[in-house]
Formats: C-alpha cells, structure tokens, sequence
C-alpha cells in the first residue's frame, strides 16, 4: 500500500470506469488495489478480460454499469464517445457523478456539463497528467474543474488515481488546463525529433545526440524561472517584456539560422517556420529590443 492510500485509507464504496483503454485499465487497477469494487464497461467486451480477472465486475450495459455506481469515471477516446455510450442510458444519470478524464476541446466539456446535468447528473472534467503506468503513484496528478462540492463528495477515490488539483468551476478549465500542458509537451517533443534529425545529417546516432538535446531541455525550466524569484510569468502578467538577456531580435536571428541549416539538409520547415513567424511578427511590430516574451502578442492575437 503506498503513501496515498495510507492517507486516505481503505473506502468501499464502488466505481465504474467505462473504457479501458490502457488508462482505463490502469485506473481500474488502482482503485481495486485501494479496496474499492469496481464495475467496468467498454465496447470490445475483450479488453476487460485482465481488469476483470484482476477483481473487476463485468457490466453487460452501459447502462448496467452506469447504475452499478454513484461515481462513474470516463476514459474515452474523445466526448462524442461519452454521448455515443451514455445515449442509451440517460435516465439511470440521475443522482450519479460523471467524471470524464477524456481529452476533448473545454468548449466541449462544457456543452458535456450542461448535457449531464441536464440529465440530473452532477459533472467534472478532469486531465490526468500522467501515463498509465504511473497512475495511482506519488508521481500521479490529475485537474478537475466544475461544481467544487461535487469535487469534495469524491475526492477520496479520485485521489487514489492522483493527487488531484481543482482549478475552479468552470467545466472548461481542467480541460483548458490539459491542452496546454500537451501543447507544451507535444512542441517539445516535435522539437526533440527535429533537433535529431538535424544531427543525425551529421552522422550523430539518437543515441548520442537526444542525451544532449533532453540536458537542454530539462534546464529550460529553470531558465524561464531564473530572475523571476521563481515565479515565472510575473512580468507577463504585468504587461513587462525587458530585453536586458534575450530580445525578440537575438531569438529571431537564431530562429532565422535554423530555417537556414534545416534548409540546407532538407528537412521539413514546419517547425522551424512557424518559430521564425513568431519573431518576425514581433519585430514588424516594432518590438525587437523587447525580451522574448513579446512573441506572446502575436499568438494572442490569432484568438
């Protein structure tokens, strides 16, 4: 029994995951290792063979597995999926407690709260911000946004899955929350693979050269932090871009170099290209003593 669950302690009441996918499966676990009976659901009646095996209880129906718990855990593929499962079973909702762990667009999260409780279902989005192995670890945390008393009533069980992190009420946030964590992830790691392709021209092996590049990026962190009294973001906050380290131009010479050599090797531009707009359209619009951050005008203004 690990930390966590020392914490909160052994609670019987039951949950219903529906997808089982491997986070699915690996929330299923964890809250069966935590002592909660768990029923499951998912479309290939085939993928629960293990979780079931494993202690589960098989539903035949959503809608069986819907009435089998007051908290039901969604982990889809995307929400039209939820409405896809659910469709069928819409007046078992009533009283219940969707919590949808989907990745999807806040806008659709949102119209899913009002289609819940609609249904006399309360409603949480969530993004676990692990994979699945590393559910239900110390390591493991996930947002929830929406009706915060409904965050309370089941913070127990969800914490088994990850120390859970509430951003508000709005069923948007957490969702909102989770894009821009991958969005950063997803750059990082298109950056990552550019960067190998670029030494790999040279006759560097991936195994020598992403040791390096991932050096660089595990330091960025504490670059952006450095100067800020480890509050990064306060002079963005506050409207301040200085460029006493880095200007929009410096950044933007450097973004024009790796246009140039991903050139040259034929690469794809994509990447390279959309860094370099970013400075230029900075530097168009007068801003290049500023500090880098100033790039943030432009991508603001393609809202």
């Amino acid at each position: 029994m690990n930390e966590r669950e020392n914490s909160i302690g052994k609670d019987d009441r039951s949950v219903t995951v529906i997808g089982l996918g491997p986070m699915g499966q690996a929330m299923t676990r964890t809250l069966l290792t935590a002592g909660r009976p768990v029923t499951v659901w998912n479309r290939t009646a085939a993928r629960a063979d293990g979780v079931v095996a494993d202690g589960a209880t098989p539903a035949a129906t959503p809608k069986q597995a819907v009435e089998a718990s007051d908290l039901v855990i969604l982990s889809l593929t995307d929400y039209r999926a939820m409405y896809d499962i659910l469709g069928g079973a819409t007046a078992s909702l009533a009283g219940r407690t969707l919590v949808n762990l989907s990745s999807d667009t806040p806008d659709r999260s949102r119209e899913a709260a009002a289609w819940a409780e609609g249904h006399g279902a309360a409603f949480l989005t969530g993004g676990v911000m692990v994979p699945a192995p590393m559910v239900g670890t110390e390591a493991a945390f996930v947002y929830y946004s929406g009706r915060e008393r409904v965050m309370e009533s089941h913070r127990a069980a969800l914490a088994l899955l990850g120390a859970p992190k509430y951003l508000g009420g709005d069923p948007g946030l957490a969702q909102m929350m989770y894009q821009a964590q991958l969005a950063v992830f997803l750059t990082t790691l298109s950056g990552l693979m550019h960067a190998t392709a670029m030494l790999g021209s040279a006759g560097m092996k991936a195994r020598e050269a992403l040791p390096e590049l991932l050096s660089s990026a595990d330091s960025i962190g504490d670059i952006l932090r450095a100067g800020e009294e480890n509050v990064p973001g306060t002079a963005l906050d506050a409207g301040e871009h200085p460029g006493d380290l880095s200007t929009v131009t410096m950044m933007g010479a450097t973004s024009d170099h790796i246009v140039e050599t991903s050139r040259s090797l034929g690469l794809d531009l994509a990447l390279p290209l959309a860094v370099q707009g970013h400075y230029r359209r900075a530097i168009e619009n007068g801003h290049g003593g500023d500090n880098w951050t100033r790039i943030i005008d432009s991508i603001r203004g393609a809202r």
